[in-house]
């Protein structure tokens, strides 16, 4: 039986990977666009860990595999989706250690895409039945209402979190509709597929809800870690860092008024002290999620080699997670 998440992931990623080639071909033969060229390589690949989250959430709750896979590839069509958008929106030039969709096919086809891409989730779901559709629709929904309301620079950007409130922008409310969200659709549509009462998907939704928060706290502690080694930074670099850094450390909030009003960089003796206590208080936070994600299932999972899998499932995803970024770094050394 499998050891780890990781394990599950290689044995369950072939079928996903498959299934999903398989859907994004079809995709690109209905709007003209041969599988070959660009757009196919830029939307396949990638880790799908949360379709392979789905289909351990299905799979440890007694379901069929292959009734979590359809799903798992509406997921990840989703995900799919946002990337192409963001990559565009935020000028990313690459994705994946490939020139970014946008930069290859113009930034009007990448978006039409998108949303291409986007419709044909809720249509695979609408045929599974209206409950799968809700779900898939409201993520898709919650995610664009998230992506609407981030400011579109750094300026802007700053000025929002510096804005009228305690800590201006909202942090949780950020990686809740960043990534939470997708992470909480995943697990109830696995839920979902193993045929179980409403508590018990509303409790995997919830799983999944932290699973993904303690996540997206992981991607933001990385980059908080990384601001620490530099010398300096700019308004850009300080727009990044802006919302967890007032949330967990709101004394910082004149230190970066000033550098918004001055349009000028911060100097690492100045910022460094508050990049330390954010840190820290960030991975207290990260801790607490995984603790409360774990604590969702209790007595809501059969015991077994998989119940306990899931159990240990949200460690695993971070860990993985941290292993990349520091091949990542290792990469550009």
């Amino acid at each position: 039986m499998f050891a780890s998440f990781q394990e599950y992931a290689a044995g369950v990623k072939p079928a996903l990977d498959a299934a999903f080639d398989q859907r994004v071909i079809h995709l690109l033969g209905e709007i003209g666009s041969r599988p070959e060229m660009a757009a196919g390589r830029c939307l396949t690949g990638g880790k799908k860990i949360r379709g392979v989250l789905l289909c351990l959430v299905t799979t440890a709750l007694g379901g069929r595999l292959e009734a979590a896979l359809p799903r798992a590839v509406a997921v990840e069509l989703i995900q799919a989706a946002t990337l192409v958008h963001d990559d565009f929106v935020d000028q990313h030039p690459s994705r994946r250690l490939q020139p970014a969709l946008w930069t290859l096919v113009g930034a009007r086809r990448a978006v039409l895409l998108g949303d291409v891409i986007f419709s044909s989730a809720i249509h695979m779901m609408s045929e599974l039945g209206r409950r799968d559709c809700g779900i898939v629709s409201k993520a898709i929904a919650d995610l664009a209402r998230g992506a609407w309301h981030e400011p579109l620079d750094a300026g802007a950007l700053l000025a929002a979190c510096l804005g009228p409130g305690e800590n201006g922008l909202d942090y949780e409310r950020i990686i809740a509709l960043k990534t939470g969200i997708l992470f909480a659709a995943a697990c109830e549509l696995g839920a979902l597929a193993a045929v179980v009462p409403v508590a018990l998907k509303r409790s995997w939704r919830r799983y999944g809800q932290k699973i993904g928060e303690a996540y997206q706290i992981t991607d933001d502690l990385q980059e908080m870690t990384g601001a620490i080694g530099r010398e300096a930074q700019n308004l850009d670099q300080l727009a990044d860092l802006a919302p967890g850094l007032l949330y967990f450390v709101p004394q910082s909030r004149d230190l970066l008024r000033r550098a918004l009003l001055a349009e000028t960089a911060v100097a690492a003796r100045e910022l460094s002290p508050y990049l330390l206590q954010a840190r820290a208080a960030m991975a207290a936070e990260r801790e607490r999620r995984l603790i409360a994600a774990v604590a969702e299932l209790e007595g809501m999972v059969p015991e077994g080699p998989l119940g306990r899998l899931a159990r240990r499932a949200p460690r695993d995803l971070l860990d993985m997670f941290d292993a990349e970024a520091v091949r990542a770094r290792n990469c550009t050394v």
